[in-house]
Formats: C-alpha cells, sequence, structure tokens
C-alpha cells in the first residue's frame, strides 16, 4: 500500500503545483472514516482507495481526481456525507465522489435491477464528467485484483460477470485498453477456471518449446525496417488467454487451429513511418488479405489509431501487427485518461457521441433487463464504417442495418424513416450495411418506428428508440379507448361531470394526469366502480355488484387505432372491417377484438365486454380464407391471378391438408373490409380451379 508521502510525492513529479496540504487531508480524511474496517482479505479497508489513487497517479490525473479516488467509498461505508464532502475539499470534488458513490439501496436490489440501476446512475454522472468513469475503473480494477479473497463463489461469479459485461467494455469504449485487458483476464479466471486453466498451461507449453522465438521475430522485423532506413521499437507478446479463448469460440476452433496467438507492436516516429513500415513488412513477409485495417486514417470511436494486419512468418506461422507512433501509443493505452493529464489544458468535451447515444438509452429504456440489453450492444460489438451521401462518417456494429444507421444519425430521422438507399440502389431496411457503403435515408414525416425492425436491428439506440416510441403509440392509443369508456361511465353517476371534477377523481385515485386515468381504464387496470367513486363519492353504494358496468349506449369506435397497438385483431376469427364486432378487454393487455360469432368469445366470459364499431370509413386489416384447389398443375396459379386481379396482397399461405385429388392452403390477405372479401370469395367459387373456399 502506498504510504502518505509516496502518494503526495507521485502526484508532485508530473504536476508541481499540486496542493499538497489538501492531498494530505484527502489521505488523513480516508484513513479516520474508515477507521479498522477490514476487507476480505485481512487488509484495512483504506487501503482499496488508496491504491485506486495510485492507479490514478500512474495515468497522471490532477489532484481533484486523485481526492475523488481517496474518498470513492466513505460517503457509502462510512458516516461522512456529501455535504461534508463538499465543506472539506470542495464542490468539484463532492460531485466527482457523489458520481461514483453507489447508493446502499442498489446492494439490496435483485442482481439485473442493481446493475442496471448501478448502470443508469452511473451513466448519468460520467455523462457530466468522464472523470468519474476513469475512478470507478480504477476501482473496479483493483476489486478485481483482489477478488480471489472473497470466499463466496457466487459473489465472485456475480462480479467477474458484472465486469466482463459493463465495466470491461466500458475502457475499452474510453480507450482505456491496459484496464480493459486486465479486467477480461481476472474475469475470465473466474467466470471460465478450467478454459483460463488450460490455455494458460498451452501457452506455458509453447513459451518453454519455442526458445525465444518472439524475441526473434521481433528482432527480424526490426532489422528488416532498419534496412528501409525506418527507426522504430519493435516488441513481441502471446495475446492473453481471453482473447484467445474469445477467438476460439467465435471460431469455432480448438487452441491448436489459433494460429495467430503472436501479437507484435512496431512503434514509430511519426505518420508517413507508420505506412512506410507497413509497406516494407508487406513486401518482405506475405500479409493476409482481408486482415489489413487502418484506424489511423479512421480511428475509432474512442480515438484508437493504429494500422493492424496480419502476416505468415516463415512457412506457416500467422502473426498479427499493431504499427502506431509513440503518441498514438499513449494514447492508445490510456485513452481519455490521456486527455485527461493535469498538463492538459484543451481538455475533451466528456459527453462524446457513443455516450450522448447512450443517455439516450436510458432514458428509453423501460425496465432493468431492457436498459442492461441496450447498453451492452451500444458499448461491445465489433465496428463498421458507414458514410452518408455528404461523406460523413459513422462507425456501427457489425450487422447493423439501414434503420440502425439512420438512428445513429439522429433519432428523429430514424423515427421517420420509411426506406433506403443503399449505393444509390434502393434496398429493404433489413438490409445489412458492409464497410464503406454509402448510406441515403430515405423519410416521411407521417411515419412511425414499426414494431418489425425489432427482428433485424442490432444497435442499443434503434432498439430503445422503437421500443419507447411503440409503447408511447400503445399507451396514447388505449389512453384513446380509456377516454371514450371515461365518457361512457361518466353518464352513469348522478351529476354532471366537468373539469373539476375530473381533476378531483384523478386526485383521489392518485393519479398525476388525465391521460393516466384514461390508460388506466383503457387496460382494465381499475374498475368501472372504482372510476365512478372517484368522481362522485358514495354513488355506488346502492348499485347492485352484479350490475354489468361496461355496458355503455352505443358502440365505441375503434377508427384511427393500430391494429397490433391501440387494440389487437383476435388471431381465431380475423375481424374485418364490416364485421360486427366486440371488444374484451384484458387487465395489462388491451382490447382484444372479436367477430360477434366468434366461437372463441365463450372463453372470455370473465373479462370485459365492450360493445365496438369499426367507425365510417375504416378500411384495412388480414382476413383468413381457407380454399381447396384441385390437385392439378396451374390451380395454384390460377389462385394466385384472382387475387392479383382483386388487388389483394398476400401476407401468408400454408398448404395444412394433401387429400388427392384436392389440395388444401390457408390463406391470409390484406383486405379492405367484408365487402372486398366478399368479392374475392365469389370469384374464387366461380373458378374451375377451386372444389371450396370460405372464411376461417
Amino acid at each position: 500500500m502506498l504510504r502518505q508521502y509516496e502518494l503526495v510525492e507521485r502526484v508532485k513529479e508530473y504536476d508541481p503545483d499540486a496542493d499538497e496540504a489538501l492531498l494530505n487531508r484527502a489521505y488523513v480524511y480516508t484513513v479516520q472514516k474508515h477507521g479498522t474496517q477490514t476487507r476480505a482479505s485481512g487488509d484495512p479497508y483504506f487501503s482499496h482507495p488508496v491504491e485506486v489513487a495510485g492507479l490514478m497517479t500512474d495515468l497522471k490525473l490532477d489532484q481533484e481526481t486523485i481526492m475523488t479516488a481517496l474518498l470513492h467509498d466513505t460517503v457509502e461505508d462510512t458516516l461522512a456525507t456529501i455535504e461534508d464532502i463538499e465543506a472539506n475539499f470542495g464542490t468539484d470534488v463532492a460531485r466527482l465522489v457523489d458520481g461514483v458513490t453507489k447508493l446502499s439501496k442498489i446492494e439490496q436490489m435483485p442482481e439485473n435491477e442493481r446493475a442496471a440501476e448501478n448502470l443508469r446512475k452511473f451513466l448519468l454522472a460520467m455523462s457530466e464528467d468522464i472523470r468519474v468513469l476513469m475512478v470507478k475503473l480504477g476501482d473496479r480494477l483493483h476489486n478485481m485484483r483482489t477478488l480471489h479473497f472473497i470466499k463466496n463463489p457466487e459473489k465472485r461469479q456475480r462480479i467477474a460477470r458484472e465486469t466482463m459485461d459493463i465495466y470491461a467494455p466500458l475502457a475499452e469504449r474510453v480507450g482505456m485498453y491496459e484496464y480493459m485487458r486486465e479486467m477480461q483476464m481476472l474475469a475470465f479466471e473466474q467466470i471460465e477456471p478450467e478454459a483460463f486453466a488450460t490455455i494458460n498451461h498451452r501457452l506455458e507449453q509453447i513459451r518453454a518449446e519455442d526458445g525465444g522465438q518472439v524475441d526473434a521475430i521481433a528482432l527480424d522485423m526490426k532489422h528488416a525496417l532498419a534496412e528501409a532506413g525506418i527507426a522504430t521499437e519493435v516488441s513481441g507478446r502471446e495475446k492473453h488467454p481471453y482473447s484467445i479463448w474469445r477467438k476460439m469460440a467465435e471460431r469455432h476452433v480448438s487452441f491448436e487451429q489459433v494460429t495467430d496467438i503472436m501479437a507484435f507492436r512496431v512503434i514509430t516516429e511519426d505518420i508517413a513511418g507508420c505506412y512506410r513500415a507497413l509497406g516494407v513488412l508487406h513486401t518482405t513477409w506475405q500479409f493476409l488479405p482481408g486482415k489489413f485495417k487502418d484506424y489511423i486514417s479512421t480511428p475509432k470511436n474512442n480515438g484508437y489509431r493504429s494500422l493492424h494486419t496480419s502476416l505468415i512468418y516463415g512457412k506457416s506461422m500467422r502473426v498479427e501487427v499493431q504499427i502506431r507512433t509513440r503518441e498514438m501509443h499513449r494514447l492508445n493505452e490510456f485513452g481519455f485518461a490521456a486527455h485527461w493529464a493535469y498538463k492538459q489544458g484543451n481538455r475533451p468535451d466528456g459527453q462524446v457521441g457513443w455516450l450522448r447515444d447512450l443517455i439516450e438509452i436510458v432514458d428509453a429504456s423501460h425496465d432493468p433487463e431492457e436498459l442492461l440489453e441496450h447498453t451492452r450492444m451500444a458499448i461491445y460489438q465489433d465496428r463498421i464504417f458507414a458514410f452518408t451521401p455528404k461523406g460523413a462518417l459513422f462507425q456501427l456494429p457489425k450487422g447493423s442495418t439501414p434503420v440502425d444507421f439512420a438512428f445513429a444519425v439522429h433519432t428523429d430521422l430514424g423515427a421517420q424513416t420509411v426506406g433506403s438507399k443503399i449505393n444509390g440502389r434502393h434496398m429493404p431496411l433489413r438490409t445489412q450495411l458492409q464497410n464503406g457503403d454509402v448510406v441515403e435515408i430515405i423519410k416521411s414525416d407521417n411515419a412511425d418506428p414499426q414494431m418489425s425492425w425489432l427482428g433485424f436491428v442490432v444497435t442499443g439506440k434503434a432498439r430503445a428508440a422503437i421500443r419507447r416510441a411503440v409503447r408511447l403509440k400503445e399507451r396514447a392509443e388505449v389512453a384513446e379507448i380509456g377516454k371514450k369508456l371515461f365518457d361512457e361511465i361518466a353518464l352513469r353517476v348522478p351529476a354532471k361531470i366537468g373539469k373539476k371534477a375530473t381533476r378531483e377523481a384523478i386526485k383521489r385515485l392518485e393519479m398525476e394526469e388525465e391521460e393516466d386515468l384514461y390508460y388506466a381504464i383503457g387496460s382494465a387496470t381499475i374498475g368501472d366502480r372504482e372510476v365512478m367513486e372517484a368522481l362522485v363519492p358514495g354513488c355506488t353504494a346502492e348499485l347492485d355488484d352484479e350490475l354489468d358496468w361496461t355496458k355503455s349506449g352505443k358502440a365505441l369506435s375503434i377508427r384511427g387505432l393500430t391494429p397490433g397497438v391501440g387494440f389487437q385483431l383476435a388471431e381465431c376469427c380475423h375481424p374485418v372491417p364490416g364485421d360486427r364486432i366486440v371488444g374484451l378487454r384484458k387487465p395489462n393487455e388491451g382490447v382484444e377484438v372479436h367477430a360477434i360469432d366468434c366461437h372463441q368469445l365463450a372463453s372470455g366470459i370473465d373479462n370485459d365486454w365492450l360493445d365496438l364499431s369499426w367507425g365510417k370509413r375504416s378500411r384495412g386489416a388480414v382476413g383468413r380464407m381457407r380454399v381447396t384447389l384441385y390437385d392439378r398443375p396451374g390451380t395454384l396459379a390460377e389462385m394466385a391471378g384472382i387475387f392479383a386481379q382483386n388487388h389483394v396482397n398476400v401476407k401468408s399461405l400454408e398448404q395444412t391438408q394433401l387429400d388427392h385429388p384436392f389440395t388444401t392452403y390457408e390463406v391470409d390477405l390484406e383486405v379492405q373490409d367484408l365487402a372486398h372479401i366478399s368479392r374475392i370469395l365469389s370469384a374464387l367459387r366461380a373458378s374451375d380451379s377451386v372444389a371450396q373456399a370460405e372464411r376461417v
């Protein structure tokens, strides 16, 4: 553990103007507050914040960050308060400590909720100041280094999994690769102990057998570059066990089949030297096509810059090579931390683009599991590069589609997307983008995100925005149904209901606004009697408990509402405009619309029944029919021709029975209304190819 004077000396080495007295006070404060507390290792608890502060000095961070590291656990684990921190160490330090501190209630939450709430608080705090993330990563790294002292294996597994899923990816996204690699290694050892031990054993065997081969290859590269007049530093290493294991899992291969377990780094004096070195290596050794990446001309989102290539050394050995300048190397290993070093006067904005995306995801996510799913998507996926028609570059995960691209450009553009052009050609929205594609988004002001998009989008930002838009639309449409029901309920109370009575009812029901009330009525989470009582207390006392509370004087129109959002069209009877319909209102499920003669209605006897109407000029639904054709060539084509003549789209067609000489199909059709589907049935029945046709 660092002693007090050693920590202060470290800071003074790179920042002679640091306030020595303030640093000493922070050190003493954390020692006093943590007192006799101990860690699982038996060490005094204050050794942990001191070691985290030491990690921050390795990054040469400013004194506020060092003090935050020293104090980051005092509010959570001692009697100290944020007000105490502010009074003793200033507003900035108090704000940073508050950002890093985990609220005690988080520890009592179920695992997913705790992780999600921790992540939510964390993302919001670091969006204001990226130093919160740096201290938190240092905190997590030191905790991982001492994880083996925790006796409970389940707790070790949980911490390791959280580190692998959240903290290592976050370290990668801010370019702190040293932290990322060590956290992955330590977490991998806990999550997959057998795989970790096996790969380590194989690496030790290779080390014993290769006779210094890594050093020999590095020396060969250095000589080849020196002969070309390029001054470089060349170093080599084996990839760490987690990197090898991930490659084995991705490629579905054994350890022996992983050929590129050696990686080499070439450090040059300038950017021109990087490209010259690349040319020398490619002309001296054969390079592997498809393995070259230029992160100098197109840096990663986190600012990472380097040339990557893979070579075949000797007859069959594959080796990876990274080529970069000295300054690139410094920034690549420590990323944002390098920008935040005390001497930097022009620091970058903490809320960089990918971080703003994460904040949007926090705002849009509905529940803890959804938040974790979307953020994991956003922070840890391989990237591709795509361009707007004007040349703006966007990095996206592999497998991204034009919809993902549209949401990456702007959330509003994603919401208004109706089509896309890729490299000048109209392409389906589910098309996967490739590196270098030029993507033009076709939009409409009247468009809305579609639920079906969730079947192919891959970015967390797109998924969160789509789900949020669908939820908002669903809420608005269910509230619209609820408003119509409320008007019917209001007619049954012994008083005229105005705005004032409605506001009072909302207060009695402990709701915020009218839409909350309408949504509760529409989703059947509140009963009609309860609403009547809230409007006029005592008015239901004399009413019969067996009264049909949902019975109204007129049918409710569902015109303008979206099937699948404001209501569900029942799969059992496939009602279309023109059919006489009723609705079953199920708690938290909305309204399910059935044809009046549907045989399944009896199963909904305990649900609220609503008298519904399509409303004037309602058009469009999916109708289902069963068609039996004569089993001979051309009959299926004739049926398709009848559909085409009647301007109808086929949603699905399934062969349900083959009983020679007949074949029976069930067909789902996008029809206008009852008259439309009747015309189609008449045309089918008149055909010599059709033995029977009926609605299902």
